[in-house]
């Protein structure tokens, strides 16, 4: 099953973890065949959000809900079940500074 693996982390802790180290932990997890797909994001001023309302585009700066954790970048990973995404989730290093999200992925009903 997939799941989705969100990374949170304040401002204070944005660049806390080296990229070298997630970069490793992504291989690791690409060499167990768990690794679908990982990537950081840029800073949340560099965010747009999109909203439509009656059929009219609104678009707004920075994210839509002011948080004091931000979303830094995901995982998508594949994992057996609930507690195998949460062992890898544990394993992301930027979990040591922030939090970890894990969502499992639906597939749309079509």
């Amino acid at each position: 099953m997939k799941y989705l693996c969100l990374v949170y982390l304040d401002k204070e802790h944005w660049n806390a973890c080296r990229d070298a180290d997630c970069a490793e932990y992504a291989q690791q997890l690409a060499d167990s065949q768990r690794m679908l797909a990982a990537e950081p994001l840029h800073p949340v001023e560099t965010a747009t959000t999109v909203r439509v309302r009656n059929g009219q585009v609104a678009l707004y700066d920075g994210p839509f809900a002011e948080t004091k954790e931000q979303l830094a970048g995901f995982y998508l990973v594949d994992a057996a079940d609930l507690n195998e995404a949460i062992r890898i989730a544990s394993g992301i290093p930027p979990a040591k500074y922030g939090s970890v999200e894990v969502r499992p992925v639906r597939q749309l009903e079509v």
